[in-house]
């Protein structure tokens, strides 16, 4: 099958699974980070639902010599906690946390049609850019031997 088919059809199938979990909707998700407010748990079973399908079929699909779309598993090899991580994971928590999209969502949620989806998703992709222009290359990933 066509490496493009799989990857529109993927893309989706987890866009489907954002709308009908309501993950394209940022009041669900400040309900859900509002945990001293009126917290909203019912997120918690969405990410639990993915953990537990992703813990089930990694087993399977990593006892596999190849994926069977590619040579080889690319994984990132990065194993250090440093302030470059904190400082990213901080700034993706803020803004996930002020506005109620992730990246994930916000493109989904483009099929909504609202002009701030819009222009957080463009604000997004300058700050991508910005980043890629200041930060240099990427870092590579290692094959899972």
């Amino acid at each position: 099958m066509d490496r493009k088919l799989v990857a529109l059809a993927s893309g989706i199938l987890f866009g489907i699974g954002l709308s009908v979990s309501q993950m394209i909707n940022p009041a669900k998700i400040q309900g859900f980070l509002d945990v001293a407010g009126a917290w909203d748990p019912s997120l918690a079973f969405v990410m639990g639902g993915a953990v537990a399908v992703a813990l089930v079929a990694f087993r399977f699909i990593l006892k596999q010599p190849a994926p069977r779309l590619a040579a080889k598993f690319q994984v990132p090899n990065a194993s250090t906690i440093d302030a470059r991580l904190i400082a990213g994971a901080s700034v993706f928590g803020v803004g996930w946390g002020l506005s109620g999209f992730c990246p994930g969502p916000a493109i989904a949620a483009l099929s909504i049609g609202n002009e701030k989806i819009a222009v957080f998703v463009l604000a997004m992709l300058a700050g991508m850019t910005l980043h890629g222009y200041m930060a240099g290359p990427r870092r590579a990933s290692a094959p899972i031997t």
